[in-house]
């Protein structure tokens, strides 16, 4: 029998049209794990497609990738991001991101040089990154300040700045965030030196470029009044940096003052790390008091290059020498109170070097997931994970728009995702060793690339600059 082949051809194009043009598999599959997208309310078992380092599809079945991740038993949430991390290097990224930290931001001291920040992250890294123009470095500069470290020692501190000064100040402040910078960093609590005039003044400056101002501010709650006032005055908007440890015993007066300016219209937001204990630099001009403290008091504070708990004696060659400190001076109840608020966000205040650090570096999402939201159901899954992703990335927004593209699980959105365990998420670091991962977090994605994989940090370095439109 003769068989006519263009019949043949004719059938076999009507059935390849009938079954679609071939569909390419995704870089990257995540399937079985509940997603929960705090923007949509998205509450529910999903399977996410990623492509070019964004999430192409979320379906309800299957679909086909060249590696897919099984998630089944496991939440699916946004990475988490940390606007207080002093930690930017390798050694601290490696830590944050098995606590599900996709992007991390220098913005409370920043730096200043911003344009030199960025250069020397080039090439990538393994989570994002971004940075504030700061006005404590600036203020060292300007002053010649002898402190080796982020914070001032002496005069960067203590020191009023003349007319010219400031003029050069407001200058290096407008280059940095003409060089892209995400925010203004501000720590009046370590410049008593700068009166509310200067930091008013400066306060317009990031105003005008729409940028926020994060700031450790001084002076418990008459301090907070002052700077909500003078950010009030210059339009500027503004983020209380760690509230818990700016309030204290006085967190309650706190929030209700933070939320009485909302009410009022302010643009002002907060945050918060789950842990009762601070820390900072012993030659800071928070200790400027030391000697007239009485005894008692030595013993609150822990040295971290040994561990040990100081006394007078010990607290003043450890001043001598420099280095950091942890503040045991809040109780529980106050932790709780700050996680709980509706208007804290998550931020690490994390800060690790050479293997000594605080516990909250490697264990603030962790804990608030596991302690806080699972064990002791102060908040719930959904509003945690709100705290630490959607939030954040709106605080950013109006000056970084790349962020409207973080934060969520959406078509189109960046594809920064950590899965986490429900059941076995934990912080595992402490106050004498901080470098314990978290458990619980089997995989973290950066970019669509797997960052954390089975609990283990990948050789992958995804992540990159976020930062405002250069001028």
């Amino acid at each position: 029998m003769k068989i006519d082949r263009s019949i043949v051809a004719l059938a076999l194009s009507t059935l390849l049209a009938a079954c679609g043009p071939a569909v390419e598999p995704y870089d990257l599959v995540i399937t079985g794990g509940r997603v929960i997208d705090p923007e949509s309310g998205l509450d529910g078992v999903r399977t996410l497609g990623i492509r070019d380092g964004r999430i192409a599809e979320i379906a309800d079945g299957e679909l086909t990738g060249v590696r897919t991740i099984d998630a089944a038993g496991h939440v699916v949430a946004p990475g988490f991001i940390d606007l207080h991390e002093h930690g930017q290097s390798e050694e601290a990224y490696a830590l944050m991101v098995r606590d599900g930290v996709t992007t991390a931001f220098e913005l409370e001291v920043g730096s200043p040089d911003v344009a030199g920040f960025y250069a020397e992250r080039e090439g990538g890294q393994i989570v994002n990154y971004g940075v504030s123009i700061g006005h404590i470095g600036i203020r060292m500069a300007l002053l010649g300040d002898p402190g080796q470290g982020i914070l001032p020692a002496g005069v960067g501190g203590s020191g009023s700045l003349d007319a010219a000064q400031l003029d050069e100040m407001e200058r290096l402040i407008r280059r940095g965030l003409d060089e892209g910078a995400v925010a203004v960093g501000f720590g009046s609590a370590y410049t008593p030196g700068a009166d509310m005039a200067e930091i008013e003044r400066l306060f317009r400056v990031a105003a005008e470029y729409g940028a926020s101002a994060h700031i450790h501010m001084r002076g418990g709650l008459p301090g907070l009044d002052s700077t909500l006032a003078a950010a009030g005055r210059a339009g500027a908007p503004l983020h209380i940096v760690h509230v818990n440890s700016s309030a204290g015993a006085d967190i309650e007066g706190f929030l209700a003052a933070i939320q009485a300016a909302r009410d009022a219209g302010q643009d002002v937001t907060t945050e918060t790390y789950p842990y009762g204990a601070g820390m900072t630099e012993i030659q800071s001009a928070l200790f400027d008091d030391w000697e007239s403290w009485p005894d008692e008091r030595f013993g609150i504070h822990q040295l971290v290059s040994t561990g040990e708990r100081l006394t007078r004696a010990s607290f003043g060659r450890a001043r001598a020498a420099g280095g950091t400190v942890i503040i045991h001076d809040r109780t529980e109840e106050m932790t709780r109170a700050a996680v709980a608020s509706p208007l804290t966000m998550i931020a690490s205040d994390g800060f690790i070097e050479n293997g000594r650090g605080h516990p909250r570096t490697s264990g603030s999402y962790s804990k608030v997931l596991g302690r806080y939201a699972r064990d002791q159901r102060l908040l719930t899954l959904p509003e945690a994970i709100r705290k630490m992703t959607l939030e954040p990335a709106r605080r950013l927004e109006p000056r970084v728009p790349s962020m409207a593209d973080k934060g969520r699980i959406r078509v189109g959105a960046d594809a920064d995702l950590t899965v986490f365990d429900p059941a076995t998420v934990i912080d595992r670091s402490t106050y004498e060793d901080a470098t314990l991962p978290a458990a619980g977090i089997p995989f973290v994605i950066v970019g669509g690339s797997v960052v954390v994989d089975h609990g283990v940090v990948t050789d992958a370095r995804p992540g990159r600059a976020v930062r405002a439109p250069l001028r």
